[in-house]
This record gives structure tokens, C-alpha cells and sequence, in this order.
């Protein structure tokens, strides 16, 4: 039987549609109701007949997990509780849109077990967050920070993007300036990127949104020099923390641990297989509710196929990747002198690990082409 310390759980449910997603999402229509969060509930009691779940970490992804009414939302948790033993776990992450709680729902969460909170602000410019359809105010955002901070969390992340179309490099500075100055434990710094089957994609082709390397690397490398010089460690290309509040969550995927995920569209990587469960909510629900697996998307990994996506994943944090995965462990083949010749990446302490340097960094994906 399977050993599972991770779970991620998915709520796919958006009160606004935002046009740069690439997430399973929808509108709750009737779906978030009991009938979810039993589903919910029973898929977990599905996986567990075949897996042990000895949980360190819990994530709750979106979508939107905070617009699950307060009932829903302790039926949930205390559930999941009675589902596994929690008493291991070390972390316990939801993810919170500023317009969708107030101080008894933070309360409620903070109560019911979770440690953690991710803070979808994206911007604290008004034109920023118009562009990216969000819908809320930096006013509201503000204000849900505090709540958070009142409820009794002890680690709040603030997630930001750059390189939005009409974003300029003030208002980018004026973005991690403000994180900064509230105190955010973690700030995610994500570059934005055209995903498949969203608004932004296809005005993207159609040439109405464009994209600029030089740009995104010049706004990465202040973001850089702007966290790090308020004492914040750059632990992953996209992501930065205050001494203890590294997501351990986010580590785990990265470092290529098995995880579990539930609910619909969510993805699952258990002792070499992967699936996704349906994204589709209804049907999902169906599936459950007569008591089968509503897996999709079946693939069993390789070996080379698990050393690939260790290799594009880990090689983004600050400690790299151990050279054995790449080229057989020879620090002196190619391409890996080449690119140390470039000063795109070197070799880490104590000696047998690889890490890209701050050049590197903004060449993440050519870098790790490079060596696949």
C-alpha cells in the first residue's frame, strides 16, 4: 500500500471567470452545495483503500476554496479530519481571494486546522487588476490581509504577477513594495504566461497581447533584487519566503514526492502511475456518488520520464538538482561545461549539485532543455 504525505484538494469554483487562467474552473452555479463536499469526502475514502495517507502537507487549490459557504467549508475540514489521522501534518494551505471571506469565515479556517494562507492579490494596481479581470479592489485586497493577519494566521503569502500587458516597471515596483511593507511571510512573483484555452491565448494570437522576453527578464531581476533585499530568500524561481515559510507543500512536488489530489481536474502521482480526476463537476460528482474512481488521464511514468520532470521542476529551486540526473553525474561532459562556460549555471556545494546562476534563472527553460 501506497505511503502519501501530500493532498491537494481542488475547488474549481469562481465567482468571476478571469481570462488568464488555465485552471479547471466555473462558475458555482448549484455545484457547491453538500452534495460536492460529500463527493469530495467520498473520493478521498476511495483512495485511501489503496493508499496510506500519513499526511504532512494539505493543500487547497483553485478556483476559489474560500467561496464555500462557512457550513460547507467546517463540513469539509472537520470531514476530513475524521478521514485521516492529521496529527503529522506540518502544513495546511488554502488559497483565499480577497473579495470572498471576512473575519468569521478566517476565523472558522483557522479553527479547523488550517496554518496557511495564499493571497490571490495578483495586483495593487487598479489598472493592473482590470486588465487581468480580477474582481477586486486593492482597497479590498488590503483589507483581507488584515482580516487574515487578525483571524490569528501566522503565514500569509501574497501572489503577484508581472509583465501584464500595459503594466509598467513602477507599477511592478509598486506591487512588491506594497507585500513588502504589509509583511507578507511569501511572496509568488509569477511572470504571466499565455495558457491554453483561455481569453488571453487567443487575444494573444490574434495579436492584441503581446509578449517581451527583455521585459519579463527585466521585471524578474527586480523582483529579484527587490525581495531579496528586504530579507526575503529566493528559493524557487517563482517564489520567496522569510526564513520558515517556504511552502513545504509546493517543496514536496518539486522534489518529485508522490501526492494525492481529489476533486474534479485535480491531478494525482502515486508510486509511478498519474491520473486526473474528471474535470467536470457534475459528472465528476456522478462518478463518486456510485462509488467509482472518477480517474481520467491514466499514464504510467518512466524512470526517464520521472528524471525529466525532476530535472525541469527541482532545478528552479536554490539548491538545484544533484548532478547524477544529469549526464550520468560527469560534471565535465556537455552541455553541462558549456553552460558553466555561459555562466548559466554551476556547480553547488558540497560539489555534486547543479543550480542556475542569477543569469540562469531568467533562461530557466532553455537551460533545462539543454540538459534533458
Amino acid at each position: 500500500m501506497a505511503a502519501i504525505s501530500h493532498l491537494y484538494v481542488h475547488i474549481p469554483f469562481c465567482h468571476h471567470i478571469c481570462p488568464y487562467c488555465g485552471f479547471y474552473k466555473h462558475q458555482p452555479g448549484r455545484l457547491a452545495n453538500r452534495a460536492f463536499v460529500d463527493a469530495l469526502l467520498d473520493e478521498l475514502r476511495l483512495a485511501a483503500r489503496d493508499t496510506d495517507l500519513a499526511l504532512e502537507t494539505i493543500f487547497f487549490g483553485g478556483g476559489t476554496p474560500t467561496l464555500l459557504s462557512p457550513s460547507h467549508l467546517e463540513r469539509l475540514l472537520t470531514g476530513l479530519a475524521g478521514l485521516t489521522d492529521l496529527s503529522g501534518v506540518r502544513e495546511w494551505t488554502l488559497e483565499a481571494n480577497p473579495a470572498t471571506f471576512d473575519l468569521a469565515k478566517a476565523s472558522l479556517l483557522r479553527d479547523l486546522g488550517v496554518t496557511r494562507i495564499s493571497l490571490g492579490v495578483q495586483s495593487w494596481q487598479t489598472d493592473t487588476l482590470a486588465t487581468l479581470g480580477r474582481d477586486h479592489s486593492p482597497e479590498q485586497a488590503e483589507a483581507a490581509y488584515h482580516v487574515l493577519r487578525e483571524a490569528g494566521f501566522a503565514s500569509v503569502g501574497i501572489d503577484l504577477i508581472f509583465s501584464v500587458p500595459g503594466q509598467t516597471a513602477a507599477g511592478w515596483a509598486a506591487d512588491l513594495d506594497k507585500a513588502i511593507a504589509l509583511g507578507a511571510d511569501h511572496v509568488s512573483a509569477y511572470n504571466l504566461t499565455y495558457e491554453e484555452d483561455t481569453e488571453f491565448l487567443t487575444r494573444h494570437e490574434r495579436g492584441e497581447l503581446n509578449s517581451d522576453e527583455d521585459r519579463d527578464a527585466s521585471l524578474f531581476y527586480l523582483a529579484i533584487d527587490t525581495l531579496e533585499g528586504a530579507g526575503y530568500r529566493h528559493y524557487e524561481i517563482s517564489n520567496y519566503a522569510r526564513p520558515g515559510h517556504e511552502s513545504l507543500h509546493n517543496q514536496a512536488y518539486w522534489s518529485g514526492a508522490d501526492y494525492l489530489g481529489i476533486g474534479p481536474g485535480a491531478v494525482s502521482t502515486v508510486e509511478g502511475r498519474r491520473w486526473k480526476s474528471l474535470p467536470d463537476t457534475a459528472a465528476w460528482i456522478a462518478r463518486i456518488q456510485a462509488g467509482q474512481p472518477a480517474h481520467t488521464e491514466l499514464e504510467h511514468l518512466t524512470d526517464e520520464d520521472r528524471r525529466l520532470e525532476r530535472l525541469a521542476l527541482q532545478f528552479r529551486t536554490a539548491e538545484g538538482i544533484p548532478a547524477a540526473i544529469v549526464a550520468g553525474g560527469d560534471l565535465r561532459s556537455d552541455p553541462v561545461s558549456s553552460l558553466i562556460e555561459q555562466g548559466l549555471i554551476e556547480i553547488a556545494p558540497p560539489g555534486d549539485r547543479l543550480r542556475l546562476t542569477r543569469r540562469g534563472k531568467a533562461l530557466a527553460d532553455s537551460v533545462t532543455a539543454a540538459l534533458a
